[in-house]
C-alpha cells in the first residue's frame, strides 16, 4: 500500500489501482516519482505504464549492486511520458541468482539495456530474445560492475595476442 504522499501523484495512484500488489513502496525526490515494484510484476506494470499512462519512451534501464545487502541488486527503469513531460523511475530489488522478466515485449529498445546489465552484473532476464554478452568477450568470466569484482580485474589473454 502506498503512503498518502505518493497517492497524490496520479501515476502512482493509477498503478496501484491497476495492481495493488505490484507497487511495494516508493518515494519522491525533487518531485520525481520513484516506485518500488515487485520483480514478478514488472512486465505488466511497464505495459500498463506505456499503454494506459503514456510512458512511451524508455530512457534507460540500469542496475545497482548493493553488496553486501540482500537482495543484492536493484534494476532501475527510467520512463518518460512525452505528452506530459513526466518522468517516473521503477526499481526492482533482485537477489543474486534471481531472474527478472524482460520488458523487451513492451519496448524493443530494452534489448540492449538488458544485455548490458546481464554482461556487467550477471542479472538474467527471463524471456529475453537473445541474452548474450554485449560489451565483454563471449568467453569472459565474471561481471565487472559487481562490487566484489577485483579492482584490478582479471588477466585476460586476447586471441590476437
Amino acid at each position: 500500500m502506498l503512503p498518502d504522499l505518493l497517492k497524490s501523484f496520479p501515476t502512482a495512484a493509477a498503478l496501484e489501482a491497476f495492481d495493488s500488489s505490484a507497487v511495494v513502496g516508493g518515494h519522491t525526490d525533487r518531485d520525481e516519482l520513484t516506485l518500488l515494484i515487485a520483480p514478478e510484476r514488472i512486465s505488466g506494470i511497464c505495459r500498463m505504464a506505456r499503454n494506459d499512462l503514456g510512458f512511451i519512451r524508455l530512457s534507460a534501464i540500469t542496475a545497482v549492486d548493493w553488496f553486501p545487502a540482500e537482495p543484492r541488486f536493484e534494476v532501475v527503469y527510467l520512463l518518460h511520458s512525452l505528452d506530459r513531460n513526466e518522468r517516473v523511475r521503477f526499481k526492482c530489488r533482485v537477489a543474486e541468482g534471481q531472474e527478472i522478466e524482460s520488458v523487451t515485449n513492451v519496448w524493443r529498445g530494452a534489448n540492449w539495456y538488458e544485455r548490458e546489465i546481464f554482461d556487467m552484473f550477471g542479472i538474467r532476464f527471463r524471456n529475453h530474445p537473445g541474452l548474450t554478452r554485449l560489451l565483454m568477450p563471449l568467453d569472459w568470466e565474471g561481471y565487472p560492475l559487481r562490487k566484489d569484482y577485483p579492482v584490478h580485474g582479471h588477466k585476460y589473454s586476447y586471441p590476437s595476442e
